[in-house]
Formats: structure tokens, C-alpha cells, sequence
């Protein structure tokens, strides 16, 4: 079982949500299986529940899951750790103080972990204040930079920049993708990415030289009245991300 995201030329991973075994199966073939597919631990009532069902999406999509959290929300931070050690997915997604207890259950390093982080409103500095109790408490400013030392510290592989608006903290964005590109760590932005900010978000990270990055697009490609993401819509931002990616291969070659 691969526990590594399958990236498109080692650079980049769609991060989307899957409303039914089905829908995992038709993202996964949309994406060419270039994506990890998201699961919610806030949809099951326990661990179990959520352990037996997310097992049949792991089977259509190559182990290709996202263990994640629902909307960001703190208190399922434990239910996340719990489940994935047991699952064993490419991806999960953490608050920044759950990642530690994530590697850890998990066992092994190939995991992609995130370490939520959230934007001030100041260039250059984020908040890690992001935990069960800490996001009660005033925001834990730190240096972007920091930010990534800790996640490293505690055994994570990647900045979730979370919640970003799209392009409204742009200025916030770059500097996170020069701070990750200098740091060789990875990046995921989070948070109002839709079909039309896609490009300009992607080709900023790829531009600072970011490692690896996995841009997160959830609701705004979900067919409200089913609840499923649309594959069209998958298809459409698989599109996008070859062309930029194979565009910025052209450029290295050059």
C-alpha cells in the first residue's frame, strides 16, 4: 500500500472532498489519480463507523485518502489521530497542535501530515493558535518561518494555510510560499479556492518553488443538490494543474 501521495511530476496533488465511494472512484479517474480524496471524521458517530467506510474509499482510490477534520474544526482533531492510525492513508489533516499525536499513532514518516495555520492579516506572520483550546484563547502569532520549524519539530510534512478567501490574503499567501520554498517544506493552501482563483493560486506557488504542494477545493466544486463533487469540475482543475506544471518543466529545461 503507497502511503505518499501520487504528485504529478513529484510537484502537486488535488485535495478535494468525495460525497460517496462512487464519487471517490470518478474523482480518482478525473484526476488521474493525481489527487488525494477527502473523508470527514465529522460524519461518523465513532471511530469505528468511520474506520469501516473509510476502508471502501481507500479501495477505489489507491490508498489515496485524506483523513480529514470538517472545516478545520478543532475537537475532531483526536477522532482524526485515532482513525488514521488504524487506516494508514496518504494523507491527514491536523490542527497545527494535533500533529505531533498524528506521527506518532501513525507510526511512520511518509504519511503526508498538515499542520493547520491561519492568516492575521500581517505579512509574514501566522497563526498557530489553532488547537481545541488554544483557538479560545487570542491568536499565538508567530514568524511563518517558525511556524514551519514547529510543524517540523513535531513530525509534520506541510503548512495547511487555512482559512485563505481565495486571493483575498494574497500578499500573506506569497510570503508563505517563499518561507516554504526556502524551508523545502510543503504547502496546502486552504479556503475559497474555486475554478477561477485556481490558476492564479497554484502558479504562485509554483513560481516561490515550493517542493510539493496539495491546493484544497471543496465546496465550490460540490453540486449543492446531490452533495457529490463534481468530476467535470476535477477534470477541469487536473487540467489546469498539468499544463502549469509541465509550463514550469519547459522553463527548468530551458
Amino acid at each position: 500500500m503507497n502511503l505518499t501521495p501520487n504528485y504529478y511530476k513529484n510537484r502537486v496533488a488535488l485535495n478535494v472532498l468525495a460525497g460517496s465511494i462512487q464519487n471517490a472512484e470518478d474523482i480518482y479517474q478525473a484526476a488521474e489519480g493525481h489527487v488525494v480524496v477527502g473523508v470527514l471524521t465529522k460524519n461518523y458517530d465513532t471511530d469505528e463507523a468511520a474506520i469501516e467506510d473509510m476502508k471502501k474509499y481507500q479501495a477505489v482510490t489507491q490508498n489515496g485518502l485524506s483523513v480529514g477534520l470538517g472545516a478545520g474544526d478543532p475537537n475532531q482533531s483526536a477522532m482524526v489521530s485515532r482513525v488514521s492510525k488504524v487506516l494508514q492513508p496518504q494523507h491527514v489533516n491536523q490542527v497545527f497542535t494535533g500533529v505531533g499525536t498524528s506521527r506518532a499513532l501513525l507510526g511512520q514518516n511518509d504519511t503526508v501530515i498538515n499542520g493547520l495555520v491561519s492568516p492575521t492579516g500581517k505579512v509574514g506572520i501566522v497563526n498557530v493558535a489553532t488547537g481545541s483550546k488554544s483557538s479560545q484563547k487570542a491568536a499565538a502569532e508567530v514568524p511563518v518561518a517558525t511556524a514551519i520549524a514547529l510543524l517540523q519539530d513535531m513530525g509534520g510534512t506541510s503548512f495547511k494555510f487555512f482559512p485563505m478567501g481565495g486571493l483575498k490574503h494574497e500578499e500573506e499567501f506569497r510570503a508563505v510560499t517563499k518561507a516554504c520554498a526556502a524551508e523545502g517544506f510543503n504547502l496546502e493552501p486552504t479556503g475559497g479556492i474555486d475554478l477561477d482563483n485556481f490558476e492564479a493560486i497554484l502558479q504562485i506557488a509554483l513560481d516561490a518553488g515550493v517542493k510539493q504542494i496539495i491546493p484544497h477545493i471543496y465546496s465550490s466544486i460540490i453540486d449543492k443538490s446531490t452533495g457529490l463533487t463534481r468530476p467535470e469540475d476535477v477534470a477541469k482543475l487536473w487540467a489546469i494543474t498539468k499544463r502549469l506544471v509541465d509550463a514550469m518543466d519547459l522553463v527548468t529545461a530551458e
